[in-house]
């Protein structure tokens, strides 16, 4: 039977047999999307199958279900493992994403010569849409990897792939990328809603029936999110996204969404030539670089998951040549920047009205950690009054709009990490654990404003 497709409306579901700008039910633009229609796929129509028809599915008593731990493939990265909860699960579908020239593609190929060296018997199969075989034996010797364990193969189509895939039965599989691959069932184009969702869910499958880890490389759209209907980062068990500044040679691996661990983790890289390095302190390499004696800066004990970062906030503040003044900021909410401000001129009386603000979190990482608060504060507060904080001192602490120190989590591991760098002063808010010689407790911003700038 011939396969047919029609256009569904994502709002309100209306069925047309061809694509149609707007939704003549609900007159929504841009929401047609083409699926196969499930008359001629399962050979008769829904409303054509009874209930007499339906075999009911299996059902287990939850108490009764084994939770044994999946064994995990080691991706022999640490940085990488951390990221995934300790490594592969077999079976499972991992979406990689990240702006172009990331190093996706050059983490993905490290990973698959691993994967094969450790499996004699079952080599790494690697699969591109975008290269040619020779640009992938390219940089295989420039990063220096062992090819022998990888098969590659150049294709775009979904059953070719899937069929190859049987035929090897590889450790692992690397797709590159899912906006390349096409399936046969639709006549869109490579890169449309319905042929990311079809191809995802045929790889999907294929993954969970045969136990074998399969990963996939995304593009991402001009806001820094995966390309595709949402619904890709649903049928996956792991979205990966790797961030950082073109300008930067520092790159972060962070968990979206991880259905085997935890998305608090992050692991950090550094791009060199010979490929993605493993970076196992990462606050003493964000630190190498700062100056103790110049105002304006500040080091501030953030968490990212479980591991403590020491991270330097700039700050520079300049009179305003502008009716409204400037208000930017790298790695750092702008909203949560102008309430910082806010919280500076109501409550500690210093004066940026009239300045231009600018806030850069050095080493081109974001922090979303509200611990930073504090931190920002005092180096805002260090470039308006040019003096600078003493040398040794690290401040954590979340701001509130009247201008307390707010309680932050896992406070020991910060401190820790601070005294382990040689910075013995750390001003945080008052805890109900037994207090340490090197916490200077305060309860308001004003409190710290006093000590350090008079």
């Amino acid at each position: 039977m011939k396969i047919r497709t029609v256009y569904r409306c994502s709002s309100c579901g209306h069925v047309a047999p061809k694509w149609l700008g707007r939704c003549p039910a609900c007159g929504t633009w841009e929401s047609m999307i083409e699926e196969v229609d499930a008359q001629t796929s399962k050979g008769k129509s829904r409303s054509q199958r009874t209930s007499t028809n339906l075999v009911a599915g299996a059902a287990t008593l939850l108490a009764n279900v084994m939770a044994d731990q999946a064994p995990r493939i080691h991706t022999g990265m640490d940085e990488l493992d951390r990221v995934l909860g300790g490594g592969l699960v077999p079976g499972s579908m991992v979406l990689v994403g990240g702006d172009p020239g990331m190093g996706k593609s050059t983490l993905m190929l490290q990973l698959a010569a691993f994967a094969g060296s450790q499996t004699p018997d079952r080599a790494c199969l690697y699969v591109t849409g975008e290269e040619s075989l020779h640009q992938i034996k390219q940089r295989a010797e420039r990063l220096g990897v062992k090819s022998e364990g990888i098969i590659v193969a150049s294709e775009t189509n979904v059953e070719r792939i899937v069929a190859l895939i049987d035929q090897t039965t590889p450790s692992l599989v690397v797709v590159d990328s899912v906006q390349t691959i096409t399936t046969d069932l639709m006549e869109s184009s490579a890169g449309s809603v319905a042929q990311v969702r079809e191809c995802t869910s045929l790889l999907t499958r294929v993954a969970k029936r045969s136990g074998i880890p399969i990963i996939i490389i995304g593009h991402v759209t001009k806001d820094g999110l995966i390309a595709g209907p949402k619904v890709l980062e649903h049928m996956v068990d792991a979205v990966l996204q790797f961030e950082g500044e073109g300008t930067y040679s520092y790159r972060v691996l962070r968990a979206l969404k991880n259905r085997y661990g935890s998305t608090n983790e992050i692991g950090v890289f550094d791009m060199t030539s010979g490929g993605l390095r493993e970076v196992h302190n990462p606050s003493e390499v964000l630190l190498s670089n700062r100056s103790m004696d110049e105002p304006g800066t500040a080091v501030v004990a953030v968490m990212e998951g479980t591991r403590p970062l020491l991270v330097e906030v700039q700050a520079l503040v300049s009179p305003t040549g502008y009716s409204v003044p400037q208000r930017v900021s790298t790695g750092y909410d702008a909203k949560r920047l102008q309430m910082i401000l806010a919280v500076l001129e109501k409550r500690g009386g210093v004066q940026v009205r009239q300045s231009d603000v600018f806030v850069n979190v050095a080493g081109g990482i974001a922090v979303q950690d509200p611990a930073i608060d504090l931190g920002v504060a005092m180096a805002i507060a260090s470039s308006v009054t040019d003096k600078a904080i003493p040398a040794g001192v690290a401040f954590v602490g979340e701001l509130g709009l009247t201008g307390e120190v707010r309680r932050v989590a896992y406070l020991d591991q910060r401190v820790g990490e601070a005294v382990r760098l040689g910075l013995n002063v750390v001003y945080a808010p008052k805890s109900a654990e037994a207090p340490s010689k090197n916490i200077v407790a305060v309860e308001r911003l004003s409190n710290v404003l006093s000590v350090l700038f008079k």
